[in-house]
């Protein structure tokens, strides 16, 4: 009996995820408001959470979610659960990597071909009144080589999108046996001697915090572009900051920052602006956007829809 299966949703998504989890028989109830304690204390009363970011779902929650069958996050990446103890209580974890990948794909290319023909630069040196044409020509991407660091969902659909350029693509995986017709697997010593692009694909773990740091970005034997759509911590911000301003880094695009909060939903400084952040602010050689790669107007649809899909086939098989 599905409408024994209550799920509780604590942040909004696209409502076919409530229209198609009601008809299909489930118990349906929102709670976008609440604090992470109040919803504690009633999820013993669920059997399912649909989440994105808004908290944690930490030991202390998953001790007071007594009835918990599942954790489904609306987003591809798991980190902001105790996914390792959650197991350990037989709850099912589901994420949504298909539903956004595309999205994350194309939003990378755009960023790499912005970045090397100037196009932000440009465009506000116009709307000022300058034509300045030498100082605003471009790179090709043609005849470069693209190293792409997580080759999951996310890299994968990078990779595709760079099939119409006469490019190579390297990509580097602590998985091994990754690589297919879009990307050619190597090691990382090899990665580093190659590349003129890198683009991140990775998760936000105890093994990539901080990975892209001074000796990491310094171990390339070319200068490098760098593209970052997956988590901002992954990236020392100062040290890239060093980087763009010696030269070693010819530019970046960053969807994601180091400054972050954990919801994704503002940078966490109130007052005072980090030295690096304020200089990436002002670098022409630099684009930011607020964490948005993933969430188009067709992936918030398909990331709802995969989400359900993965709910159904727990309880519908």
């Amino acid at each position: 009996m599905l409408d024994k299966i209550k799920i509780l949703h604590i942040d909004s998504n696209n409502p076919i995820m409530m229209e198609q989890l009601q008809a299909a028989g489930f118990t349906n109830h929102e709670d976008f408001t609440s604090s992470k304690e109040e919803i504690e204390a009633k999820i013993q009363d669920y059997q399912g959470i649909v989440i994105r970011s808004r908290f944690k779902i930490d030991k202390t929650f998953l001790n007071k979610a007594v009835n918990l069958q599942f954790i489904a996050r609306v987003g591809a990446g798991l980190e902001s659960i105790d996914c390792d103890y959650a197991e350990s209580k037989n709850i099912t974890l589901i994420a949504a990597p298909e539903g956004n990948r595309n999205a994350v794909g194309e939003h990378t290319l755009g960023m790499i071909l912005s970045l090397f023909n100037n196009l932000n630069q440009a465009d506000r040196e116009i709307r000022a009144g300058h034509w300045n044409r030498e100082s605003n020509r471009g790179h090709e991407l043609d005849g470069k080589t693209v190293g792409i660091i997580g080759y999951g969902n996310m890299g994968k659909s990078f990779a595709k999108k760079l099939r119409g350029f006469d490019v190579e693509v390297l990509c580097y995986d602590i998985q091994e046996n990754v690589g297919d017709d879009n990307a050619k697997q190597v090691s990382l010593t090899e990665f580093q001697q190659k590349v003129d692009v890198v683009s991140l694909h990775i998760p936000w773990t105890p093994e990539t915090d901080k990975m892209v740091n001074e000796t990491f970005i310094n171990a390339f034997a070319k200068p490098l572009w760098i593209i970052n759509t997956s988590r901002g911590k992954n990236i020392v911000t100062a040290d890239l900051a060093a980087a763009l301003q010696s030269g070693k880094v010819l530019g970046a695009g960053l969807d994601v920052l180091e400054y972050e909060k954990s919801s994704f939903e503002t940078l966490f400084q109130e007052n005072e602006t980090p030295e690096a952040f304020q200089y990436l602010l002002n670098a022409p050689n630099v684009i930011l956007s607020p964490h948005v790669a993933g969430w188009t107007f067709e992936s918030h649809k398909r990331l709802a829809q995969v989400i359900v899909d993965k709910i159904k086939l727990k309880y519908l098989l």
